[in-house]
């Protein structure tokens, strides 16, 4: 892995750019949240064939690589935020260039299927990225959501993110994480999840509690949760099973990862639920299993 770097910081008045790795994009949703972003102070730009459908897909795998790569070189461009997750990203990855990214150092910003390019972007261009809100709800990200992101793409402090803390001790170390299907999934892959020394934060949604048990087993065989140094769940939605009342999605989570005897906090403020709030990608943070806190110790983002 290169060594990491920082993207620049983004002001106000400044452009995002959509683009969409995954599923097609809903128009209405599209344009909702385009409206929030403006509302906070941005710039708002999409091609014209974002909105293009290929199966579920947002268009053909060349074009969704194409529209991230010309984001990527647009120099009025100051961020990239990703529509929807869904699938799709993996597929596309074949077409993205490692080093223009890492030149162009943008703020890219997604959760979900996202979550494989953010592992490719920290382990092939070296460069941090931002695990937050999208276009995937009517309404577009909420007000919180949006306060925090701009704060974070400024490089402004982020107060801590609030959990319940389930076991005791406080970690420091690179922040990394993500959707736990898509963590699981990068193993043996050139993106594969580095959980070295790192507070791992994952959450997830629709998977029931044996696939959780699954995902994490796996992680686990792989020698990523004793290479580890805490563990940051966010929001498990939907994570039930309707024919096997227990364990619950929680307690799966618990049991195996207090095995380690490390930091752990669940049910912080990050993914499908709201509030989704952002939290930089390979940056370094504190996880306080006392007061069941995420701590932020530096910026996702470096200032010209």
């Amino acid at each position: 892995m290169p060594r990491l770097s920082k993207p620049y910081a983004v002001r106000a008045g400044d452009c995002i750019a959509i683009a969409a790795p995954g599923f097609a994009v809903s128009e209405a949703r599209l344009e909702a949240g385009a409206a929030r972003l403006r509302g906070a102070g941005f710039r708002v730009c999409w091609r014209a064939d974002l909105l293009a459908e290929q199966g579920y897909l947002a268009g053909s795998d060349g074009r969704r690589a194409a529209e991230l790569m010309q984001w990527v070189e647009d120099g009025e461009v100051a961020a990239i935020l990703c529509a929807r997750g869904g699938y799709g990203a993996q597929r596309m990855l074949h077409g993205l260039d490692a080093a223009r990214v890492r030149r162009a150092r943008k703020p890219l910003i997604g959760f979900s299927d996202v979550t494989t390019l953010l592992l490719w972007q920290l382990r092939a261009a070296g460069l941090t990225g931002f695990h937050g809100p999208m276009f995937d709800r009517d309404a577009g990200p909420s007000e919180p959501e949006l306060e925090r992101l701009a704060r974070a793409l400024a490089g402004d402090a982020l107060p801590p993110l609030a959990g319940l803390p389930r076991s005791r001790g406080r970690a420091e170390g690179r922040l990394v994480g993500g959707s736990l299907t898509l963590l699981a999934a990068s193993l043996g892959t050139p993106w594969e999840i580095d959980t070295r020394g790192a507070i791992v934060a994952f959450e997830e949604i629709g998977e029931k509690p044996y696939a959780l048990d699954r995902d994490l087993s796996h992680l686990a065989a792989a020698g990523k949760l004793e290479a580890a140094a805490g563990f940051a769940v966010g929001s498990l939605l939907g994570c039930e099973d309707p024919k096997r009342a227990l364990p619950s999605a929680d307690e799966v989570v618990v049991e195996i990862l207090s095995r380690y005897e490390k930091p752990l906090v669940t049910g912080l403020p990050f993914g499908h639920e709201q509030p989704n709030l952002v939290w930089p990608v390979g940056a370094r943070a504190a996880l306080d299993g006392d007061l069941g806190e995420l701590i932020l110790l530096e910026a996702g983002v470096t200032r010209r």
